[in-house]
């Protein structure tokens, strides 16, 4: 059984159900407080004696949906017409309240055999706490309701992106990355203190750090995967880095194919904006059996390295390796192991350090059409 998608009105249609569950449809939901009265008008009768859901139990949660179930006296069976379901974010302690009163605020559905699947990006969103309770009702002959006390309130949290949004993700931004420029250098913008750092206290090597909470929200690469962030992106009109960089006036520099290579997997790991025309990819570059090649390959779509949107490593008729770069997309690479710094070279750049352009935590615009999918945000 399956609660769907939740709409702006007060009736909501009709589900689809799974393979155990049939005939669900949503009623109308009615506003009341947490303690189980009447508001109002909120059309919910005085409370006779239902019995409460006890031991309620969270399972198959995923980004957009969880499996929900508990145990209740089967001799009240039958007098049970509806459930009540109280889905809240974990900040927000209190009921759902909002701006327009036409908007629901909490879940009912027909009684049906347990569990039942909640569904819909209306009101579930990635990576995300959220607090539960149920209670069970009786729809009268005159069309209120009575219903019994809140169960306990049960805290959970909605899981990542799986590989299918993802390739959803994928597939929006495989549309606008636009035509390929050659490229040859992988460089990497910070402050000299972090390259001092590197040489002084890590043995001369660029460690990999978890990735901060830039991009999607349901991103599963964000505060997990370890990595260092490099840059390819060059002016179409040089075939050269930028000099400007909004994370430092020093630059390292390393030939492509150090780090991509036929040795090498590739891999999509968001797309998002920040509220400009811009569009942001990240990729993960990961040494084939490395620690980061056994995480992305359970969570991220793999790409072809000689025959993708955004990335390509190819040979020439000598055999020599060739890069390219999607030029209308601005690609953030992720590479997954250290790297020392005696396979390139630090210079100070010579353009501006723009801090407005950085992405450093930076967060997606929900309301993009490009960048989004309907799975929450």
């Amino acid at each position: 059984m399956e609660v769907p998608r939740l709409g702006h009105s007060i009736s909501s249609p009709t589900s689809p159900c799974d393979n155990m569950i049939k005939n669900l449809s949503l009623e109308a939901i009615q506003l009341c407080d947490r303690e189980g009265h009447k508001s109002q008008d909120s059309g919910i009768a005085e409370m006779e004696e239902l019995p409460v859901p006890q031991n309620i139990k969270i399972n198959n949660i995923t980004c957009d949906s969880f499996k929900i179930s508990w145990d209740m006296d089967p001799k009240s069976k039958e007098r049970i017409t509806h459930y009540f379901i109280d889905l809240n974010k974990k900040e927000n302690k209190n009921s759902n309240k909002f701006k327009h009163k036409d908007v629901p605020t909490k879940l009912v559905a027909k009684a049906v055999p347990l569990p039942m699947t909640v569904r819909g990006h209306w009101f579930l969103s990635p990576r995300t706490e959220y607090t539960v309770a149920v209670q069970t009702a009786s729809k009268q002959s005159d069309g209120d309701y009575a219903v019994s006390e809140w169960s306990e309130i049960i805290e959970f949290c909605t899981a990542d992106y799986s590989p299918v949004h993802l390739t959803q993700l994928l597939e929006k931004a495989e549309v606008i990355a636009g035509r390929m420029l050659k490229f040859s250098l992988f460089y990497r913008n910070q402050h000299k203190e972090y390259f001092d750092k590197a040489r002084l206290q890590q043995g001369n090597k660029m460690m990999p750090s978890v990735k901060d909470n830039s991009g999607s929200h349901g991103s599963p690469i964000s505060g997990k995967l370890e990595g260092i962030f490099f840059s390819c992106n060059t002016e179409f009109n040089t075939g050269k880095a930028p000099q400007d960089s909004p994370y430092g006036r020093y630059r390292f520099e390393v030939q492509a194919e150090i780090l991509f290579n036929q040795k090498t997997n590739l891999y999509f790991g968001d797309l998002y904006c920040m509220y400009t025309a811009y569009h942001y990819v990240i990729l993960v570059l990961a040494p084939s059996g490395s620690p980061g090649d056994e995480f992305c390959k359970q969570r991220l779509p793999q790409l072809n390295i000689a025959d993708n949107k955004f990335l390509t490593c190819t040979e020439d008729k000598d055999g020599r390796l060739v890069f390219h770069h999607a030029q209308d997309v601005i690609l953030e690479v992720i590479y997954t192991d250290p790297l020392d710094l005696s396979l390139g070279t630090v210079a100070e750049i010579s353009g501006h350090q723009l801090r407005s352009l950085s992405t450093v935590n930076a967060k997606k615009d929900p309301s993009c059409k490009i960048c989004n999918i309907s799975v929450g945000r």
